[in-house]
């Protein structure tokens, strides 16, 4: 009944039955996406995948971000180039229960067919938006921990589904072609996590959203699929659920009564999200040591007490460049203490190579304390003339206890698009802000 519950839920749900604390959720969720795909446009890894690809491109429906309008591609490709821009970063939306980034597949193969189809109002975008990521979460939910344990990307795991739903409700599918879209995307399922660190991470949500696309393009042309892909002995949840139990029916069952989209949280930093804590304490020790007129090449040691998934998700000791940075605690401390900040700029291929950070980041000792919280941290910095600095964490900017403003996503926006568009990233950002109000969301998504 799993696929039929999320399938009914969908085709039924309503704009007019969205609450307004969902509504708001849901335009963060998209506001935060659309800059992160435009601050991942020109990176290296999006580049490749383009140049791979472009000769293959199909009518030019779609709009790549980053490029203020001028540069298209067909639906398909645009899905699965957004999807990699919006997560080569590491800076997009998580939801810290499962780890899930949910709105990158869901978003980039939803804008990429609402401007293809033409006519799509931000109401509506937001309807279907919405309807995708309570689909990933619930079904990621289902199948946490022992599907993340053994190694499956879980953003991408459950993206391609929440994509199929997206698009799926979009079209107005029927009932049936919606469990069909579902089950289509289903035996799509992609993400490795050996794959973190490289360029194939940011893939994973790209491909997600190409397949979601993909699977509610033939369910509406009647393609079928078993009508209980997700919940039969050989179907999604069983096979993916690492030897754990699935409890599809668990938290189905909280469709449109308990919202996951409004437990979202955003990134204040462009890396993997356990290491936050690390380096929002070392930011602030960073202008402690400032005011006292301390400088970084008197530490002799920084000790970091940190929930064990720190250790086993971003202990690379020696990041060769911005990717591996990402999954380095050690390198986010290390640029916490030295610059007190931790952008872009920072996971760029030269600052993880330069020898100052390569210095403290040497310094930096990392141990696992399972009485923390996955959003807490205590550091101890050690000073050549004896002294010691200590900062405890309780919780990490951007976690649901500190969240960010408005404000502050509208500094990440602009900081990360100034990079790629310059002067026009507050353009950008005033955009992105209104699509949700948007008569027809196309008219936006060229400005971006």
């Amino acid at each position: 009944m799993a696929t039929k519950t999320l399938a009914s839920w969908a085709t039924s749900l309503e704009v007019s039955s969205l609450p307004s604390s969902v509504k708001q959720a849901a335009i963060r969720s998209l506001y935060n996406y659309i800059g992160c795909a435009i601050g991942g446009s020109n990176h290296a890894t999006v580049t490749k995948a383009h140049d791979a690809l472009s000769p293959f491109f199909g009518k030019a429906t779609s709009t790549l971000f980053g490029h203020e309008g001028e540069l298209k591609a067909d639906a398909q490709h645009a899905a699965l180039l957004n999807g990699i821009a919006s997560h080569v970063h590491d800076y997009d939306d998580t939801m810290l229960a499962t780890i899930i980034h949910p709105t990158g597949p869901v978003a980039s193969a939803l804008l990429a067919y609402a401007e293809y189809k033409g006519g799509v109002s931000g109401p509506e975008l937001l309807c279907s938006l919405t309807a995708g990521i309570e689909a990933s979460c619930k079904i990621g939910l289902a199948v946490w921990p022992e599907h993340y344990d053994i190694g499956w990307h879980i953003t991408s795991s459950t993206g391609g589904i929440g994509a199929a739903v997206a698009v799926g409700k979009l079209m107005n599918l029927s009932e049936e072609q919606m469990a069909h879209a579902i089950g289509i995307a289903a035996v799509q399922v992609i993400g490795l996590r050996e794959m973190f660190g490289s360029d194939t991470k940011s893939f994973h949500p790209g491909r997600a959203a190409q397949s979601g696309l993909l699977a509610a393009l033939l369910a509406e042309k009647g393609y079928t699929s078993s009508p209980q892909a997700l919940e039969a002995k050989r179907g999604w949840a069983n096979v993916v659920a690492g030897g754990g139990t699935p409890k599809l029916q668990k938290y189905l069952a909280e469709l449109g009564e308990k919202w996951e989209i409004e437990a979202n949280a955003f990134k204040p930093f462009p890396c993997g999200i356990v290491c936050h804590p690390a380096i929002d304490g070392c930011i602030q020790l960073h202008h402690e040591m400032e005011a006292k007129s301390i400088r970084a090449e008197v530490i002799t040691k920084v000790e970091a007490k940190v929930h064990p998934l720190v250790i086993e998700l971003t202990s690379k000791r020696m990041p060769k460049d911005g990717l591996e940075a990402k999954f380095s605690v050690f390198h986010g401390a290390a640029v916490g203490l030295l610059y007190g900040k931790a952008g872009p700029a920072q996971y760029g291929d030269k600052v993880v190579q330069d020898e100052t950070v390569t210095a403290i980041r040497d310094k930096v000792n990392a141990t696992a304390d399972g009485r923390l919280a996955a959003d807490e941290t205590c550091l101890t910095i050690y000073c050549s003339d004896g002294s010691t600095l200590e900062k405890h964490i309780k919780h990490a900017v951007g976690s649901l206890e500190v969240p960010m403003s408005d404000a502050q996503l509208t500094a990440k926006f602009v900081d990360q698009a100034a990079l790629v568009l310059g002067e026009n990233a507050q353009i950008a950002s005033e955009a992105a802000w209104a699509i949700g109000e948007a008569r027809d969301v196309a008219e936006v998504l060229r400005e971006l």
